[in-house]
């Protein structure tokens, strides 16, 4: 059984609402932060030694992050939404 939704005109509720909303998949999120700026780091590699075989490596980790973050950002969104969903009665 859900909690019944915040009421987010109350400030302590909507301090507390926020806060667990930042705990939602946030090692997930981070962890596509984590990639994204490994391919970013990999990309400036690649560039300074011109190796041309990493550049599809490079594409692959950078869009993987992308993946990841959005991934953990969907989590958060479904979250917030089934939160505050009016409990069935």
């Amino acid at each position: 059984m859900r909690p019944p939704p915040p009421d987010l005109s109350d400030p302590a509720q909507f301090k507390a609402y926020r806060r667990e909303l930042r705990g939602v998949a946030r090692k997930t999120r981070m962890f596509g932060i984590l990639l994204t700026l490994a391919g970013a780091g990999l990309a400036y590699y690649t560039k300074t030694h011109d190796s041309k075989g990493m550049r599809l490596a490079t594409i692959l980790v950078i869009a993987a992050g992308f993946g990841v973050l959005g991934f953990g950002m969907m989590r958060r969104s479904f979250h917030h939404h089934l939160r505050m969903a009016r409990p069935a009665e």
